[in-house]
């Protein structure tokens, strides 16, 4: 594959073709904020947090990093001031859905983020989708689902595979920002097979 170049945040990167910008900027020890990319998952865009602004020729224009490919003499800036109060933003939504986790209250303090911003709807799952890919990309269990769509989406177990699959896994769990799948699952495996629970009690 040919070598593509590239310019982040003003240092001259060198990336493969069919890499995204994401991938580049962290080969070039460029942080950027991510809530549901995982190196072992396809690239997914969920959350939107690692959107940055791009500039080629005349045209300058906001992508998702992880899903964004790179082009020959791209220039990528990580931080400006729309970038910033882009990712304000999303992470006040996120906040209003799950306001005690540690990892979104981390990146709000660091982009100035109030977790009161918008009315809060603690459902607890921001839908970063991690739990989901995982369990079907990389378990290939596929024993958590996405249900309903739009603001009524939410992730839930299959018990007929969960009641099997789940307890003797759990890698899923520790990818989780807000903690919320533990609860859904031990929720799960009371109500929709006790037997499971009670045979561990």
């Amino acid at each position: 594959m040919s070598e593509i170049h590239l310019q982040i945040d003003g240092k001259q990167v060198g990336a493969r073709e069919g890499m995204t910008v994401l991938e580049a900027a962290r080969g070039a020890e460029i942080s950027l904020p991510t809530l549901c990319h995982h190196e072992k998952l396809e690239p997914y865009g969920g959350c939107r947090i690692c959107i940055v602004e791009v500039e080629v020729g005349r045209e300058t224009r906001l992508v998702v990093s992880c899903v964004h490919p790179v082009k020959e003499n791209l220039v990528v800036r990580t931080r400006s001031e729309k970038v910033d109060r882009i990712r304000k933003t999303i992470l006040e939504l996120l906040l209003a859905h799950a306001p005690d986790s540690p990892q979104l209250q981390e990146l709000a303090g660091e982009y100035g983020a109030d977790k009161d911003g918008f009315e809060q709807d603690a459902s607890f799952c921001i839908h970063c989708g991690l739990c989901v890919r995982y369990c079907a990309e990389v378990v290939k269990k596929n024993a958590v689902g996405f249900i309903d769509r739009g603001i009524r989406k939410e992730i839930s177990f299959i018990p007929e595979i969960a009641s099997k699959e789940c307890n003797s896994c759990k890698e899923c769990f520790p990818l989780c920002p807000t903690s919320y799948l533990q609860a859904a699952f031990v929720l799960t495996e009371a109500l929709a097979f006790p037997a499971a629970s009670s045979e561990r009690a």
